[in-house]
């Protein structure tokens, strides 16, 4: 493996409990997540993405502002979001946005775009879910022409046209770092290919290498539609602590209220301990101490010939505290073990 493969870690800004059990304000969850990132930039991980939601169990529903902040106290970590919901927003407002990060950033922003996994944003925001097919496929497709840091000349069904048309600030050098979140269609896969803009796989359970199809889709569309080779990523959840049983102590709480949460709304079972420990061992949560994730991250890595993999730091309820130690074994232990794997196993 030639390549130089990038690690990072999302957050959805989880509303988490503080030293008394009690779950903290919002306010104080977004602060903590500066924190979060001011730290993740001093210890050399490479990105970090903020998440948006508009529901009471996350604090973020402005990611970009968050950034901004971020911004500010940081130096060389790029700033993404994770995702962005294209689909209930502005993509003329979200280029602006994110132009503007990228300028505060000295030209680090990224933008992940994507559907999200819940809708509360489309009746907030005075969208209609019947049209969420319809709403993605247009927003991007302006988006992409957003991209090219020039006059728009664009036509669509859901707003006026734009003629010549250039959107302020503009991208300072070169272009607006961008990526696509998908989920695991291949319509998905394919339409990033089209699109020229990056893929980055939400892999939240299951054995990773289920993908490979999707990954070799990918390649193949590279080849077909000539767009030249882009790079990949993926996201998944995890957790780091000195030891493997330590790690799962600590997660399963959080882990459990948030996949309880979610699973009542949706009509989900309640989450058991052996789910949890199954996704461990054998699925898409990357769990455990130091040596334990880096040798499952280096062995997903190697098996969809990854760009980037972004571990999905932020665990439910799980305190600050715990998540800042998490952050600490990731970027001072973890990804220098990965390294040295992936090192390894090219020069094998």
């Amino acid at each position: 493996m030639s390549k130089t493969v990038e690690f990072g870690m999302d957050t959805f800004g989880d509303v988490t409990v503080g030293a008394d059990g009690k779950l903290l304000p919002q306010a104080e969850v977004i602060r903590n997540v500066v924190d979060e990132a001011i730290l993740a930039d001093e210890i050399g991980i490479d990105f970090i993405g903020v998440g948006e939601h508009h529901r009471a169990d996350f604090a973020v529903s402005a990611p970009e502002v968050v950034l901004a902040g971020i911004a500010t106290r940081t130096k060389r970590i790029k700033l993404g979001s994770a995702v962005t919901v294209l689909s209930s927003d502005d993509p003329i407002r979200v280029f602006e946005r994110f132009s503007t990060v990228n300028a505060l950033s000295n030209g680090r922003a990224e933008v992940i775009l994507g559907r999200g996994s819940f809708t509360e944003s489309f009746p907030l925001f005075g969208y209609k879910l019947n049209d969420y097919e319809t709403l993605f496929n247009e927003k991007l497709d302006l988006f992409a022409a957003l991209l090219q840091n020039g006059p728009v000349n664009w036509q669509g069904k859901l707003r006026p046209p734009l003629e010549n048309v250039t959107v302020y600030p503009q991208i300072e050098t070169g272009r607006l770092g961008a990526w696509i979140g998908v989920g695991g269609s291949p319509e998905s896969v394919v339409r990033s290919v089209q699109y020229r803009i990056p893929m980055t796989l939400a892999i939240i359970g299951g054995d990773p290498k289920r993908f490979l199809p999707f990954v070799d889709l990918y390649k193949r569309a590279q080849e077909q539609l000539g767009s030249g080779p882009m790079p990949l990523g993926v996201h998944s959840p995890g957790y780091v602590a000195e030891t493997d049983e330590q790690a799962r102590e600590e997660l399963w709480p959080g882990y459990k209220a948030m996949h309880d949460r979610i699973g009542r709304e949706r009509g989900w079972p309640a989450t058991t301990k052996e789910s949890f420990i199954n996704e461990i061992e054998r699925g898409s949560t990357y769990a455990g101490s130091p040596e334990t994730v880096a040798r499952k991250i280096a062995s997903t890595v190697k098996a969809l010939g990854t760009d980037r993999f972004d571990l999905k730091y932020s665990a439910g309820t799980t305190s600050h505290e715990k998540m800042m130690k998490s952050i600490e074994l990731y970027g001072t232990k973890v990804i220098p073990m990965v390294r040295e794997l992936l090192s390894e196993k090219q020069a094998a």
